[in-house]
C-alpha cells in the first residue's frame, strides 16, 4: 500500500512538473507565426509603463528552429520621441531599413521624448526578459550595443545587468568608472571619435582604463578623424558584426 502511495505521489509530481511545462510553452509564440523583417511593436510592463520598438526577425526564423542572437540597440538623444521612424536613422535599424539581412533578432527600443536611457534601465530589462520568453532566443547570445546616449545606456544597463550579455558595445558614450570594474569579463568593444565635441573622448577612455585597471580586457577604437559620428563605420564594420556574434556568455 506504501508503495502505491508514494508511486501515485510520484505521479503527481511529473504530472505537474509536465503542466507547468506546458504552461510555460504556451506563452511562447509558435515559430511559423512569428512575422519577419523589421516593424513596429509596442511593450507595456506590468507598472504600466510603455516602450515602442522596432523589432526586426530574420526570414528565416521558423525554417532553421535554432536559437537565435538577440541585438539590443540603444539610439541617440535625437532620436527620441514616438516615431518609430527615427529609429531608422543609425545603427542595425538603419541596416534593416536598407534592406540587409541581419542573422540576428534585433530590438531598437525608442527612448520617450523628454527621457534618458539611464532612467529607463527597469523596462529595457523587462522588455528583455519578455522577448526571451516569447521567442526562440539564444540566451547565451545577448548583446547590448548603442551610441551616444544610447551608449550611455549601454554602460548603465550592462552594469546594472553584468551577467546578462554575450558582449557589449558602447559608442561614443559615458558611464561611471567606479561602478565599471563588474563587467571585467565581460567582452567589451569600445568606439570613439578622437574629434568629438559633444560627448568628449576622455569619457569612454575613463571607462576603458578603469575595465583594465579591474583585469578586463576591453577592446578600444579611436576614430583619428571622427567627430561625434564614430557608429557608422562601426556599424558599417564587417569585423564589429564577426566579433559581436562570435562571443558566447557561456564562454566566461
Amino acid at each position: 500500500m506504501r508503495h502505491m502511495t508514494r508511486l501515485v505521489a510520484a505521479a503527481l509530481v511529473v504530472g505537474l512538473a509536465m503542466a507547468g511545462c506546458a504552461t510555460a510553452k504556451m506563452t511562447t509564440i509558435a515559430p511559423e507565426k512569428v512575422q519577419t523583417g523589421q516593424y513596429a511593436q509596442t511593450f507595456t510592463a506590468e507598472d504600466g509603463k510603455t516602450l515602442k520598438y522596432l523589432f526586426y526577425v530574420p526570414e528565416d526564423y521558423a525554417k532553421s528552429r535554432k536559437p537565435w542572437p538577440v541585438v539590443l540597440f540603444l539610439h541617440g538623444a535625437g532620436e527620441r520621441g514616438d516615431d518609430l521612424e527615427k529609429v531608422k536613422v543609425h545603427g542595425p535599424p538603419k541596416l534593416a531599413a536598407q534592406g540587409k539581412k541581419l542573422p540576428f533578432i534585433c530590438i531598437s527600443p525608442q527612448c520617450p521624448e523628454k527621457s534618458w536611457w539611464t532612467s529607463e534601465v527597469d523596462v529595457l530589462k523587462a522588455l528583455l526578459d519578455d522577448i526571451a520568453a516569447k521567442y526562440n532566443v539564444d540566451e547565451n547570445r545577448v548583446y547590448l550595443t548603442g551610441l551616444s546616449m544610447g551608449g550611455f545606456g549601454t554602460w548603465a544597463l550592462a552594469i546594472d545587468q553584468p551577467t546578462r550579455f554575450a558582449a557589449i558595445a558602447p559608442i561614443c558614450g559615458k558611464g561611471d568608472p567606479a561602478k565599471v570594474a563588474v563587467l571585467k569579463d565581460v567582452p567589451t568593444w569600445v568606439f570613439h571619435g578622437a574629434k568629438d565635441n559633444v560627448v568628449p573622448l576622455k569619457e569612454s577612455q575613463v571607462m576603458v582604463d578603469a575595465l583594465r585597471a579591474a583585469g578586463g580586457n576591453p577592446k578600444f577604437t579611436i576614430y583619428p578623424e571622427a567627430g561625434h559620428d564614430s557608429w557608422t563605420e562601426t556599424y558599417n564594420s564587417e569585423e564589429f558584426w564577426k566579433w559581436l556574434l562570435d562571443q558566447r556568455r557561456s564562454k566566461r
